[in-house]
């Protein structure tokens, strides 16, 4: 599914310029659940934009699904964003006046999918987060942050992506809260084989994962099997 081949990312600052990574190559490939973990600064972020198309390399390639996505123009990455991957963010990005339902629909309302289909995806998206009708017509900011950050899993699931990306989805949660997301994430990738990518500089957070990818100076160090979540 994925493939980055040498991949360098520079920005320019006034002071001159800094390389956020340093030729990163890997393969990840399909229903695979994988941490990208490393320390603040070590360039995970800066990776995470590149696999979800929000920015490109300065040099190397990046594949995903067969297409070289690092010669891609703008118009072109907002096709991939919209189709084949779902973001789940640490800040939840919900819009809180919303409704749970309204929030997931969200990404079929600017793909101009009709309202009975938008509707019924989004409640398959809910339940397969464990969210039933009792909490359709809240608003986000009636939920508790499990809650929340499972609306925010839903709705990246609405366009049925190829690829979930997770940002520290856990930052904001409590300890058990966080382990009923990350369950979330685990039956996602085990029962219905979606790819899982997430990004996080917590061990136990990583360790949920099948397969954990180290990050530091802009470089991966060390890249491993997780070995007790091998199914």
């Amino acid at each position: 599914m994925i493939e980055l081949s040498d991949v360098t990312k520079t920005y320019k600052t006034g002071a001159g310029s800094f390389q956020a990574l340093r030729g990163v190559s890997f393969r990840i490939e399909d229903g695979e659940f994988v941490a990208i973990m490393g320390p603040s600064g070590s360039g995970k972020s800066t990776l995470m934009h590149i696999l979800g198309a929000l920015d490109t390399p300065t040099s190397g390639k990046y594949f995903l699904n067969g297409k070289d996505v690092s010669t891609l123009c703008e118009d072109e990455l907002v096709d991939i964003r919209l189709g084949q991957i779902g973001f789940v963010f640490q800040s939840f990005n919900l819009l809180p006046r919303a409704t749970v339902l309204r929030n997931v629909m969200l990404p079929l309302i600017y793909k101009s999918v009709e309202k009975s289909e938008r509707e019924a995806r989004a409640k398959v998206s809910l339940e397969s987060v464990g969210l039933y009708e009792e909490h359709y017509h809240h608003l986000s900011n009636q939920l508790s942050g499990g809650q929340i950050q499972r609306v925010a899993i839903a709705r990246a699931l609405v366009n049925d992506p190829s690829l979930i990306l997770a940002d520290e989805p856990t930052g904001n949660l409590d300890t058990k809260t966080s382990e009923i997301v990350l369950g979330a994430f685990q039956r996602l990738n085990q029962e219905q084989g979606r790819t899982i990518i997430l990004i996080t500089h917590e061990k136990d957070v990583a360790e949920h994962s099948d397969r954990i990818i180290h990050f530091k100076d802009g470089m991966v160090v060390s890249d491993t099997k997780n070995q007790k979540n091998l199914h």
